[in-house]
C-alpha cells in the first residue's frame, strides 16, 4: 500500500513521489538511476563529467562526456525497464547547450537543471517531448524563470525543483546564509529556521500555482534539502509539494555508482564533520571534513590542466581543480578528494538497497 499518491508529470506517471538527486562526478550514473527508476522513482544521472572513465576524457573531456551520456543512459535503460530517468545538467557547465542537446537525443525524459536559472532551456530542447525542471531556492529566482519562459517560449516548467539550505554540493544560498540557517537549529533535526524557510516553499508554490491557471495543467513542486526520513517526507509533503528529491540518502545504498570507501566517509562522519565550504568558482557547497579541505585551505593544489567543467572557474586563481578533487573521490581516494554531501550525512549508518529507502521514505509495502 502506499501513503502518498503518484507523481503526475504532464504524460509521465511515477508510482513514488521520489526524484533521486543528480549527483556528480560519478556518484549517480547509470547503476543508482536505473535503480531508482525501476524501484518507482525517478532516477537522475549527473551531467557533471560524465565520461571521466573514457579514455580520451583528459585529451578531449567534452568529447567524453558527450558519448557517455548516451551511452550511461542506455545502460540505465536496461536497469530501469519502464521506469522514469533523466539527466541533472548544471546552467554553470561549459557548453551547456551541447550537454542539453546530448541528453535530449539520448532520450532522457526529464531534465533538471540548477547551478544558475536555465532561462534558454525550453530553446535548447525545442521539438522534444522531455520534461523540463529548473531547480530553484527562492520566490524570486521561480518568479524569474517562469516569467522569462512565458515571455520568451510560451512555456511553462513541467515541473520546479525547490532546494533548500540543507542540500548537497553546491548551494543557491550566499555563505552568510547557510551559516544563519545552521545558527538558527534547534534541537530538532527539522528545524532550521523551519519557519522562516517553510515560507519560502510556500511562496514558490504559490507563484507556480499563477502560471498553472494561464497553462491549463498542474505543474508539480519538488521539494529538495535535508529530506532524509520518512518524517521529514512528510513535512515536505504538508507543505503542499508534490514530491521530493533525495541525495545523501542514496549515496549509501548497494546500486549507488561510488565507491565503498566513498560511501563509508558518508557512514563514518559525525555531525561536526558537515561544514560548508567554498569550491574553486566561488559557489559555497556542503562537504565532508578530511585532509584534503585542511590542506588546501593553507597551501593551493598546482593545476595542470584545465578540463573545462564549470564556466567560472579560473584555473590562475582557484585553489584546486574541482574535476580532480571530484574524480579523486569517485575513484576511492577519499583522503585527496572533495566529498560533497547534503547535512544529514552524519546519519547514514549502514549499507541499504535503493528499494529500502523509497520503502522506508514513502511507508509503502
Amino acid at each position: 500500500m502506499d501513503r502518498y499518491k503518484p507523481l503526475v508529470i504532464g504524460d509521465l506517471t511515477v508510482k513514488h513521489p521520489v526524484i533521486q538527486a543528480g549527483m556528480g562526478v560519478g556518484i549517480s550514473l547509470s547503476s543508482l538511476a536505473g535503480a531508482v527508476a525501476k524501484a518507482g522513482g525517478i532516477g537522475l544521472l549527473s551531467t557533471a563529467q560524465i565520461g571521466f572513465r573514457e579514455p580520451d576524457f583528459e585529451k578531449d573531456p567534452k568529447a567524453a562526456n558527450l558519448r557517455a551520456i548516451k551511452t550511461e543512459m542506455e545502460k540505465a535503460r536496461k536497469i530501469a525497464g519502464e521506469g522514469v530517468i533523466g539527466f541533472n545538467i548544471m546552467v554553470a557547465t561549459k557548453d551547456y547547450p551541447a550537454y542539453v542537446k546530448a541528453a535530449v537525443e539520448a532520450g532522457a525524459d526529464v531534465i533538471v537543471s540548477g547551478a544558475g536559472l536555465p532561462i534558454k532551456l525550453p530553446e535548447y530542447a525545442a521539438g522534444s517531448r522531455v520534461k523540463l525542471a529548473p531547480i530553484v531556492s527562492s520566490p524570486k529566482s521561480a518568479s524569474v524563470i517562469c516569467r522569462m519562459w512565458d515571455r520568451k517560449y510560451s512555456c511553462a516548467p513541467d515541473f520546479l525543483v525547490v532546494e533548500g539550505p540543507l542540500a548537497g554540493g553546491h548551494l543557491g544560498f550566499s555563505r552568510e546564509e547557510l551559516e544563519q540557517f545552521k545558527a538558527d537549529r534547534k534541537d530538532s533535526d527539522l528545524c532550521y529556521d523551519q519557519a522562516g524557510y517553510d515560507r519560502e516553499i510556500r511562496g514558490i508554490i504559490e507563484i507556480v500555482r499563477e502560471y498553472e491557471e494561464k497553462y491549463g495543467r498542474h505543474i508539480p513542486v519538488i521539494s529538495a534539502g535535508g529530506v532524509f526520513t520518512r518524517e521529514d517526507m512528510e513535512h515536505h509533503m504538508a507543505l503542499g509539494a508534490d514530491g521530493v528529491q533525495v541525495g545523501t540518502r542514496f549515496v549509501t545504498t548497494v546500486e549507488c555508482d561510488a565507491p565503498p570507501a566513498y560511501k563509508q566517509a558518508y557512514i563514518q562522519a559525525k555531525k561536526e564533520d558537515i561544514v560548508i565550504v567554498k569550491s574553486p568558482v566561488g559557489m559555497p557547497g556542503r562537504a565532508i571534513r578530511n585532509p584534503f579541505l585542511e590542506h588546501v585551505q593553507n597551501e593551493p593544489e598546482k593545476i595542470k590542466r584545465c578540463f573545462r567543467c564549470l564556466e567560472h572557474c579560473d584555473p590562475k586563481t582557484a585553489p584546486y581543480c574541482i574535476t580532480m578533487a571530484l574524480i579523486r573521490a569517485a575513484l576511492g581516494d577519499v583522503d585527496h578528494a572533495l566529498l560533497f554531501c547534503g547535512f544529514n550525512a552524519w546519519k547514514c549508518s549502514r549499507i541499504e538497497t535503493v528499494e529500502e529507502v523509497i520503502r522506508d521514505l514513502t511507508n509503502s509495502f
